[in-house]
């Protein structure tokens, strides 16, 4: 058996994509299901809540992490045979996601598509349901793997039991932290099955054949024009959830004005970057941290800490709240807040 690393005060700033100044109290890095033993045995033999860790783009270190921190960076991708048309596509949690979008489309497995170059690992994705362009993960997904951290046991989750929600899911309820994915299962398409109904890709497209290499190309392209490189400026891309009105809250809104997408529960979508311009934030600087000058549903950081992004981030919710009476929430994972 090998020895697994463990580090004490490890810092973690290289390790989100906010860049924020965080540190954990033990961290280590697992490649395997026996490096995730090795680490679940020592988090119990010293009495340590356990934190999972992926790419690290979709959470907020709002201070230090007390216990272990586990990366999971397990490598791997296998295949079903094909029925009806449809292939079952197995990946390893430490993946990158848009590496896996384009591996597919490049073997010919349709329907990621409209995903393409979403940050973070294949691991995260069912936490969040993540989601663009008129798709979600919970449209493509059939069950996962993980490890219970507080018995070790390997357990199989499929869709019902995930529980998925609008970038919600029961990891993000009742799981949160409980479970350490290992595998994610999709069900892709052998023939293309576009899905262009999204007004932003639909105008992108034009009148052009929307196969699905047109399609990963203009949603990288719309991304690209949209949000800002984590590399060259730390953010999380979409800070807050655009929210979910029923109509009477929205014709408060003045609705002619506000952009706003019908859902298939009746109720509407409301664009929540508008919100916040509409009080005055885009381009906003408070210190070391900022709202993006060109997407106000993004901020990012310039060198600050957790601590004054989330005095921003509520700064924002209150003027949204008492200039429209809607409650924003905040879409990426907070750690570090205790």
């Amino acid at each position: 058996m090998s020895s697994l690393d463990i580090q004490a005060q490890a810092s973690l700033q290289d390790l989100n994509s906010l860049a924020l100044p965080a540190s954990a109290e033990y961290f280590c890095a697992v490649t395997s299901v026996e490096e995730i033993q090795q680490a679940l045995a020592f988090a119990k033999a010293n009495s340590l809540q356990v934190t999972p860790l992926g790419g690290g783009s979709n959470m907020v270190m709002a201070g230090d992490i007390k216990g272990l921190v586990v990366q999971l960076n397990l490598r791997g991708i296998s295949s079903a045979a094909a029925k009806n048309n449809q292939v079952e596509v197995t990946f390893a949690a430490g993946e990158n996601w848009h590496q896996m979008v384009q591996h597919c489309i490049q073997q010919g497995w349709y329907g990621l598509e409209n995903l393409s170059l979403i940050p973070g690992n294949m691991g995260a994705a069912p936490i969040q349901n993540i989601g663009a362009y008129g798709v979600e993960l919970c449209d493509l997904f059939v069950s996962l793997q993980a490890i219970d951290i507080g018995t070790g046991e390997t357990v199989e989750l499929d869709r019902e039991q995930c529980e998925f929600g609008y970038r919600d899911s029961i990891f993000k309820q009742a799981y949160r932290d409980r479970f350490l994915i290992t595998h994610v299962c999709l069900r892709l398409f052998q023939h293309p099955q576009p899905r262009i109904e999204y007004p932003a890709l639909a105008e992108a497209l034009g009148d052009r054949t929307p196969t699905p290499e047109l399609i990963g190309e203009t949603v990288c392209r719309i991304r690209q024009q949209k949000l800002p490189d984590p590399v060259q400026l730390p953010n999380v891309g979409s800070f807050f959830k655009n929210p979910i009105l029923p109509e009477s809250a929205l014709k408060r809104l003045q609705s002619d004005r506000a952009p706003h997408y019908p859902q298939a529960d009746g109720r509407y979508k409301v664009a929540a970057a508008w919100l916040i311009d509409q009080c005055g934030f885009r381009g906003l600087s408070r210190g070391a941290v900022s709202v993006h000058e060109h997407q106000a549903l993004v901020l990012v950081n310039n060198g600050g800490t957790g601590a004054e992004l989330m005095a921003l981030a509520a700064e924002i919710q209150n003027a949204v709240a008492a200039k429209f009476g809607i409650e924003l929430e905040i879409e990426p994972r907070l750690y570090g807040t205790e």
